[in-house]
């Protein structure tokens, strides 16, 4: 059996802090960690940035927030343990019924986007008809097997791994540079063109599934 990491996107009007996306346009959310005690309720870490005012008096206005608790305050993010009661038909689902795993979510007042790790395919596949069933929405944006490593959960292609790696080694971004783009080119006998957006896609993948989870890539790979 082979897990399968899928990314998907969930429209905030579906999702646990509606409300508060709804009056506060420029808060966003991005979940530490979640787990679900009952299948009524889920217990998240929150970080919530980008708000103006008490955060702790916004979100206890929130109807699908309750025993909110401050964990801790950075000045221009706060992260809170808290439980949500409502509008959360479908991560009940993904948690309980169909025992996956949430590894990252990140909200705003447009959408929800999450990364899960589902046990098999047919766990992705009844969630799917779960939604469809229950007029829910969950639009699947990327889908890999645990088996590809490391380079499906980055979204990198072989080619951009070996060159990244081989970027790496040669010293490429040591400073002082030790190579150059030409000489990975020469390496790898390819153009120096196909190195650099080789490097270019490469960096871009990386950056978005690692520190900005939810933008859509409009490039090729």
């Amino acid at each position: 059996m082979v897990g399968t990491v899928v990314e998907v996107e969930i429209p905030a009007d579906e999702f646990a802090l509606w409300e508060t996306l709804t009056e506060h346009e420029t808060l966003e959310f991005e979940i530490e960690r979640v787990v679900a005690h009952e299948s009524d309720r889920v217990m998240p870490f929150v970080w919530a940035s980008g708000g103006e005012g008490d955060m702790e008096s916004i979100l206890e206005e929130d109807t699908s927030v309750q025993n909110l608790q401050l964990l801790a305050d950075l000045d221009e993010e706060q992260l809170y343990q808290m439980e949500w009661t409502d509008r959360i038909q479908t991560l009940i689902h993904i948690l309980v019924d169909e025992e996956a795993t949430v590894l990252s979510a990140s909200g705003n007042s447009s959408h929800w986007h999450l990364r899960i790790l589902f046990p098999d395919r047919n766990a992705l596949s009844d969630t799917y008809d779960y939604c469809r069933e229950n007029d829910l929405t969950l639009d699947i944006r990327n889908i890999y097997e645990l088996e590809q490593g490391r380079k499906g959960r980055f979204g990198l292609t072989d080619e951009q791994q070996d060159t990244l790696t081989l970027a790496f080694e040669r010293g490429y971004y040591d400073i002082p540079r030790e190579a150059s783009a030409e000489k990975l080119a020469d390496d790898l006998e390819v153009s120096h063109q196909a190195i650099s957006e080789r490097l270019r896609r490469g960096h871009r993948s990386l950056v978005k599934n690692t520190l900005i989870i939810g933008r859509n890539a409009d490039e090729p790979q």
